[in-house]
């Protein structure tokens, strides 16, 4: 119990250090008036969207929280779970929502930074990313507190061990709540971006042949608004859940590995460590004027190796302090976060124009756009390779381990915790992935206010950096949720034998039941990803039309002598992300319970199984080759294989406009949907449990 005080003061302290970074952010200097007029189109549209967004969403959670008070008072939840689900969509909301604020005020500041120096531009721009990193962890450990401490009041007069079951049962159940908004928040904030994105290329860059985020293109000013609701509120919600998540499923195997309280707080204040960890590394990250780009990355690797080497101490303390002679559990930890330091390399070499794989995939535009997609498309089904082998070592280990081979249940808590590991420093690497839309928004501001060549260089520098930290950061998350994925199947199982002891799961792929389930699982996030691309190409379409629309009917717009209509593209996006985000929200809500309803347990244990594996692979295939074909476009503009405005060019935007979605929208979605299937799952257990055909 004393060690959860030590979690709230890490959660305190979270949120005080972003409240800090957040004033330093708001004292610098904006620039100048051309520069905070666009800045506040940008963050007037972002505001609208989301308000829009979470108007929309509370429906859904007003509709879904009935559904929970009815099954609560049909005795298959308690009573705190319905809460618990809404407190969980609250503090995900919230913390992508604070988040977003901080990025469109810091994008021009951040392009006034860069006047001065590329190290002043560095420094503002992660500042206003650690805000949105050290927002997710404070909120996320202050939910957890907080309900820890209501459930332990509220079961105060059971008996120990059952009364730590009952505090984990219930807080597993508000993960539901954060997925469910981190699923709206990624999907139509990704709709919405991508809309945007591809509409201003491929009318702007590609028929009016006019620079990136040019003022004349209607629509740049919704590309910048997208990278607000899309990577910042959109990650923001996304990687809360999975820090949340991984928690409390680690908490609740420990009741199941007989660790009793000490287990429990395992996890817990192994995150609460991280925050401190986390702020220490972010004080070692600058450069020098000049940096090249690999001297950028080194800078920003500084920092997170700081913080990595740190919570391997830290780590090792609290187990030596919570678990005495529990070793196994400190390996599990250790191979976590190692893992999560390896997807992130293999990602960045993958996706990164510093190494031969996206050189040679720009090297393929010479031959024009369908050697691009074609060698991209190779490139992300080759990458998904060493992150399965990653992730796959890492399980073995942390089950084994932990114990795994004398004591099941020893094993899955090792696989839980590993996932603990890999997220200890979630502040400083969601610091530097947020940090990506804040340096993009800052390049925009300095293209489309005409700023001196110096300072859009500076600004293009940070930009590139930013593309290799958000593909690095899509990595990551993709590799967390792997592991969390893993752990909530097992806090799945855990719960189904709990609700009926009794039950005999046949979990064999020779059993009908669990077959189809992997069957159906393993479509879903094909069938997932087609909706979102889909969302994606549709309206983008409407961008385009409207975009050609003012460019035919604006006189004098391309020749700079009339002001583009931005507001109309802005809502077009926002009503469209709307519209089209419903169908594939939804279906990772309806599909896990209609499959359980038929089913049974057994079918909902063969579809999660199945979701996991296709969804990981096709996640971090589609997150890759969007990647790769940004910043093989990148380097063609920074001069090679022909430069800008050359047919190479041609060729590598339309590479990028495939990948757009793919990286921002369906790839980074298909994360959430694994997590949010086992949450849903583990919430409708004991419905499933009672009433099902088969």
């Amino acid at each position: 119990m004393q060690a959860m005080y030590l979690v709230g003061i890490g959660s305190l302290l979270a949120l005080f250090f972003a409240l800090v970074n957040f004033r330093r952010v708001k004292k610098e200097p904006e620039g100048s008036e051309s520069m905070m007029r666009i800045s506040r189109a940008v963050r007037k549209g972002a505001n609208a969207y989301l308000i829009r967004q979470y108007k929309g969403v509370a429906v859904f959670f007003a509709v879904l929280f009935v559904i929970l008070l009815v099954m609560a008072a049909a005795g298959y939840l308690t009573f705190f779970t319905p809460f618990a689900f809404l407190t969980g969509g609250i503090f995900s909301g919230l913390s992508g929502f604070i988040g977003m604020r901080t990025a469109t005020m810091a994008n021009c500041r951040t392009a006034q930074g860069a006047r001065d120096s590329l190290n002043k531009g560095l420094k503002v721009a992660f500042s206003a990313g650690s805000v949105m990193g050290f927002t997710v962890v404070g909120l996320g450990l202050l939910d957890l507190t907080v309900w820890f401490f209501i459930l332990s009041f509220a079961f105060r007069d059971l008996a120990e061990a059952e009364r730590i079951a009952q505090i984990t049962a219930n807080m597993l159940t508000f993960g539901m709540g954060a997925s469910s908004m981190a699923l709206f928040a990624r999907v139509g904030g990704g709709i919405f971006t991508k809309a945007a994105d591809v509409g201003a290329d491929l009318v702007g860059k590609v028929e009016a042949g006019i620079p990136e985020d040019d003022p004349r293109n209607p629509a740049v000013i919704a590309d910048n608004v997208g990278d607000n609701v899309g990577d910042v509120a959109g990650m923001g919600a996304d990687l809360y859940e999975s820090y949340v998540g991984s928690i409390v499923s680690s908490s609740a195997l420990a009741v199941a590995a007989g660790l009793g309280m000490n287990g429990v707080a395992v996890p817990m204040l192994l995150a609460a460590a991280g925050v401190l960890c986390s702020l220490i590394g972010t004080f070692f990250i600058k450069t020098k004027e000049g940096a090249s780009q690999k001297n950028l990355l080194t800078a920003l690797r500084r920092g997170t190796l700081v913080s990595s080497l740190l919570i391997v101490v830290a780590g090792f303390l609290v187990v030596r302090f919570l678990l005495p002679g529990n070793t196994g559990v400190y390996a599990a930890i250790l191979s976590g976060l190692l893992a999560g330091v390896l997807i992130g390399g293999t990602t960045e070499y993958y996706t990164s124009d510093t190494y031969k794989p996206t050189r040679e995939l720009s090297a393929a535009a010479k031959t024009g756009a369908a050697t691009v997609i074609i060698n991209g498309l190779s490139l992300g089904m080759l990458s998904t390779v060493a992150p399965v082998v990653i992730v796959s070592v890492s399980v073995l280990v942390s089950y084994f381990a932990a114990g795994g081979a004398g004591n099941f249940n020893s094993g899955l808590y090792g696989i839980g915790v590993s996932a603990v590991g890999m997220l200890s420093t979630l502040g400083i690497t969601l610091a530097t992935d947020a940090y990506g839309p804040v340096a993009d928004n800052a390049g925009g501001i300095a293209e489309m206010t005409g700023l001196p060549e110096e300072v859009r260089e500076r600004t293009d520098a940070l930009d590139s950096l930013g593309n290799t930290t958000a593909a690095t950061g899509k990595g990551f998350a993709i590799g967390s949720a792997a592991l969390t994925a893993l752990a909530l199947i097992a806090s799945y199982l855990d719960k189904v034998r709990t609700i009926d002891p009794a039950a005999k799961l046949d979990l064999s792929i020779t059993n009908p039941t669990v077959l189809i389930g992997l069957f159906i699982g393993g479509s879903l996030p094909f069938l997932f990803a087609s909706l979102t691309m889909k969302a994606v190409g549709t309206a983008a379409q409407s961008i385009v039309i409207e975009v050609r629309r003012q460019f035919k009917e604006i006189k004098g717009l391309l020749e700079g002598k009339a002001e583009p209509d931005y507001e109309k593209c802005v809502d077009m996006c926002a009503r469209s992300a709307q519209r089209l985000m419903l169908a594939p929200a939804l279906i990772a809500v309806i599909i896990p319970i209609a499959v359980g309803l038929i089913l049974g347990p057994q079918g909902v244990a063969g579809l999660l199984a199945g979701n996991t594996v296709t969804g990981f692979v096709l996640a971090v295939m589609m997150s890759n080759s969007g990647g790769a074909w940004d910043n093989a476009k990148k380097y063609i503009e920074a001069g090679h294989n022909g430069g800008k405005g050359s047919e190479e060019h041609k060729a590598a935007v339309v590479g990028d406009t495939v990948g757009d979605p793919f990286k921002d929208t369906s790839g980074p979605s298909i994360n959430i949907l694994i997590k949010l299937t086992s949450m849903v799952s583990i919430v409708f257990a004991g419905l499933i449990t009672a009433v099902h055909l088969l």
